[in-house]
């Protein structure tokens, strides 16, 4: 029996669909009451779907809401419609799926695609055959309504229409799909490339059985007059790309011809699925041989597509060129999120890697949405990476005529390309830099302010250049202009600058050193003119500046000058603000530098940091044991108080000793390394492994119980800072850590031996491994042969420390124990020593033994052997450092000793 409704039922149910149309509050929480208490009646749901299908007396706007309401009922309960509901809603979408008005069929492809999705794709077998002969419907609007639902369904549960699941029914609508290519609307055209569209990217069977019809009707649909059909087969062209580049190789010459057309198509969403190509055809190996020839056309078509458009200049307020004043609306901050602290060990000619803002290439922030001027300097960005110098004379014929532009908008897009290009180009930029670094310099000044926010990050991508000179060349002009950009009067120029200056800040170093008085007045200005959201970037640049100076930052003149400022934000802010994270950070940078400098705020800084981990931990509690009574508490807060802790013992050292006496923060410690959430245990190690460090009296009688097994791989960082504090722990205990030797030993044996371990981790792990050998070494020495070669080339390329000089001299001492344990490496062992730039005297006597009593043992002839394989370095190093004397090779290798079925990293190319 057809469902008919009541007609006073039906009058209510209207009357509460206008309501909730009004923009009156209290009208809209009447609406959500009597929604629920009309959620108890099962047939509430038949109205609902009898408003949106049958009755076309009323206005559009309100039969389609009608159908979001149910939808929306479908998504929260549908498991719980009686099953005579169920059907009759299934029974009038299929009914009216053709409905003459473009809204209603859209509301009823939508609640089609969210019953679909609800599980009952299988339980409505005669959905999808029902729609697809629809799709054969002489009707326009049946055809495209059924296309709508259908390309809703694809992109809704594309991997379930793969299976076998449903009896696999691709095999029969991608082929239907394809044969709407050539239908004579745009719209289905539209549809029928979109659903196939759907499937490229997981390389669906029946598409790839069909693809080469597909990439033909793709072709046909090239030069289509409809810009939504176009943008669909660059879509499809890019994807294409990524996953199935055999079948487009054969075409690629004329591929690329088509896409320099579409990346000007004078459709802007067009355009920029086209521009996407670039970016994707950068990163297959192919790229350079397939595009060289075509540059020529590309470079100009990139470099026009990274000017604003009208409307990016509209949106960013490109005429207000003071806002300092307006305060931010808080949509405009984006949240922050606290990164847990990772101990990692300083390496070998390290340098800050400027490669993580490549993704940023242009710092329009309020446009956050993907456009085609982001695209074309990323794509830019990526082909400078692919063709380095090769890119340039293509582009510096360009370049003149845009950095000397009249109009600022063409300026401001040649000063983009200057920097979407620094990473990639950078060897060939370098002669015409000493002139284009002033010219930027003088850029900092222009009267637009969005000419000048780009000169700073641009500058920012050459700081490194511009760090290698000497300093009254660039650098001192640079901070200069720099610093008085900071204090703008234009807000998007303020955090360009802000973030500029913390990137020249990690290049420069110590080299600021002489400019920290005008550095620091600047820096502390700004705190009484900024607005909320520049306030959380000036944090991280004082936080950046703390890093890079060092302890230089403990002088009293800097000390007076910073530290007012901070710790009145300080009290300024609650516990609960969101505001602290980057505050916190900031202060464990400072806390760290300044060391003893920091004493006469450390301890009500101390105490809140204590407070709001136990806080965190109580409402935890709360949480757990009454889920329905209180809130989950945000954790981040306790995450980054524990390392602001990491940063005041580090910095305050023994003087942390009183705060830790009269606080209970090793009982919150040992409760924070056992929380669910990996970055709490995380930054709990590695406050555990500065308090062993800083205090190792208060860590003491926790030991038995905190020597926890370090977490295994599904959370790398937490076993990273484990291991670290471990080996903190073994420098403080001495042979006292021989009964829990057994108990750590075996993990870190098995972490350092695991493939595709990351660097960190294995670094971390030797020197533990090393620092138990100091501490203990008849218990650790008989592993040796199962840890030795990868513990040598881990600890290769550390720089040499006081954590290496531990490790090799535990190494040493259980070479001493076990020297059996190292022969079939020795090769390793011998590279390792050689890492070395200057060990201390008598850890450079203990490896002279070793290296001689090696060769000693073996006899000369079998010495002379096996140092044949060493590579030419590591014979000079050992030579001249040990007066280990090694043959010559002359006429190629002689013999073969076990240590050399095995390269060592020097051997194959260090």
């Amino acid at each position: 029996m057809d469902w008919q409704p009541d007609e006073q039922g039906l009058q209510q149910v209207l009357q509460l669909l206008k309501d909730s149309q009004s923009p009156n509050t209290a009208t809209q929480r009447i609406v959500q009451d009597k929604l629920k208490q009309l959620n108890q009646f099962p047939d509430f749901n038949n109205y609902l779907i009898f408003v949106l299908t049958r009755l076309k007396s009323e206005d559009e706007p309100t039969r389609s809401l009608s159908g979001l309401i149910l939808k929306n009922n479908v998504k929260a309960h549908y498991q719980s419609f009686p099953p005579p509901v169920a059907d009759f809603i299934k029974q009038e979408c299929l009914n009216n799926i053709g409905d003459a008005s473009s809204l209603i069929r859209a509301t009823i492809g939508i609640l089609i695609t969210t019953i679909a999705s609800k599980g009952e794709l299988q339980m409505w077998p005669e959905l999808l055959p029902q729609l697809c002969n629809l799709l054969n419907s002489e009707d326009y609007n049946t055809c495209e309504g059924a296309f709508g639902a259908l390309q809703k369904i694809c992109e809704d549960s594309s991997e379930l229409l793969d299976s076998d699941a449903l009896n696999r029914p691709l095999n029969i609508m991608i082929p239907k799909f394809l044969q709407f290519f050539k239908h004579c609307s745009p719209k289905i055209r539209s549809h029928a490339i979109a659903c196939v569209n759907q499937f490229i990217m997981d390389r669906a069977q029946a598409l790839m059985d069909n693809i080469d019809t597909f990439i033909e009707h793709l072709f046909a649909l090239a030069v289509d007059d409809d810009p939504e059909v176009r943008k669909n087969v660059c879509r499809a062209l890019v994807m294409l790309l990524e996953v199935r580049i055999d079948r487009l190789i054969p075409h690629m010459h004329s591929i690329i011809q088509y896409m320099l057309q579409r990346t000007q198509d004078h459709d802007e969403n067009v355009a920029l699925e086209a521009c996407e190509f670039w970016l994707t055809l950068a990163e297959q190996p192919i790229c350079k041989e397939v595009l060289a020839s075509h540059l020529v056309q590309l470079i100009p078509i990139l470099v026009n597509g990274m000017k604003y458009s009208e409307i990016d200049i509209i949106l960013l307020k490109g005429d207000v060129e003071e806002d300092e004043a307006v305060p931010d609306s808080e949509q405009d901050i984006k949240p922050r999120f606290h990164k847990s602290r990772t101990v990692t060990l300083p390496h070998e000619a390290e340098r800050p890697d400027g490669s993580e803002d490549a993704e940023d290439d242009d710092d329009d922030d309020a446009l956050s949405d993907w456009n085609l001027r982001k695209c074309s300097a990323a794509a830019l960005d990526v082909l400078a990476n692919v063709f380095r110098e090769e890119l340039l004379p293509h582009l510096l014929p360009l370049l003149k005529g845009l950095l000397f532009h009249p109009e600022w908008v063409v300026k401001e897009s040649g000063i983009l390309v200057l920097g979407a290009i620094a990473e990639g180009c950078m060897q060939g930029m370098v002669p015409y830099l000493p002139e284009l670094i002033p010219h930027l310099i003088q850029c900092l000044s222009d009267k637009k302010a969005l000419v000048r926010s780009i000169a700073c990050w641009t500058l920012s991508r050459y700081a490194h250049w511009v760090v290698s000179q000497p300093p009254d060349m660039h650098l001192k002009p640079l901070m200069t202009e720099l610093l008085k950009r900071i204090l703008d009067g234009n807000k998007r120029v303020q955090e360009a600058a802000c973030s500029a200056f913390a990137t020249l800040e990690e290049e420069a170093c110590t080299e600021l050193v002489p400019y920290l008085s005008y550095i620091l007045d600047t820096l502390v200005f700004a705190f009484g003119k900024y607005q909320h959201k520049n306030l959380l970037i000036l944090y991280d640049a004082i936080g950046t500046l703390a890093d890079s100076v060092g302890h230089h930052l403990n002088q009293p003149e800097y000390i007076q000058k910073l530290m007012p400022p901070l710790i009145q934000k300080w009290n300024e802010l609650k516990d609960e603000d969101k505001d602290l994270f980057p505050l916190l950070e900031c202060l464990s940078s400072v806390a760290t530098a300044l060391q003893s400098g920091f004493l006469p705020y450390c301890e009500p800084v101390y105490q809140r940091c204590v407070t709001l981990v136990q806080k965190t931990l109580a409402q935890a509690m709360m949480y757990t044991q009454h889920p329905e009574q209180y809130e989950a508490p945000d954790k981040d807060f306790m995450i980054v108080a524990l390392d602001l802790l990491s940063g005041l013992a580090e910095g305050l050292g023994g003087h942390v000793e009183q705060l830790v006496a009269r606080s209970n923060i090793m009982t919150l410690l040992f409760q924070c390394m056992q929380d669910s959430m990996p970055e709490v245990r995380q930054s709990s190690f590695a406050l555990l492994g500065d308090l062993t460090k800083a205090c190792f009296i208060h860590v003491k009688p926790c030991i038995g119980t905190t020597l926890l097994t370090p977490a295994g791989p599904p959370f790398i960082s937490v076993c990273n800072n484990a291991t670290w504090a471990i080996g903190e722990i073994c420098m403080q205990m001495g042979a006292e850590m021989q009964p829990y030797v057994q108990m750590v030993l075996n993990n870190l044996v098995e972490i350092i031996n695991r493939p595709n371990t990351p660097k960190t981790l294995l670094e971390n792990t030797a020197i533990t491994i090393g620092r138990l050998g100091y501490v203990c070494p008849q218990e650790v020495a008989p592993m040796l042969q199962q840890f030795i070669r990868p513990w040598c080339t881990s600890l290769r390329n550390i720089r040499d420390n006081e954590e290496k000089d531990s490790a090799f001299r535990g190494i040493c001492m259980m070479i001493g124990v076990n020297p059996g344990g190292v022969v079939q490496d020795f090769i390793f062992f011998c590279d390792a020593v050689a890492s070395w730039v200057s060990p201390k005297d008598d850890l450079r006597d203990m490896f002279y033994k070793i290296l001689h009593g090696f060769k000693d043992q073996v006899g000369e002839d079998n010495w002379q052997q096996f140092s044949e394989q060493f590579p030419p370095l590591l014979k000079e190093r050992l030579a001249a450092f040990y007066g280990v004397s090694v043959c010559v090779v002359v006429g190629g290798i002689t013999g073969e000793c076990a240590a050399s079925r095995s390269r060592c990293a020097l051997v194959e190319g260090g």
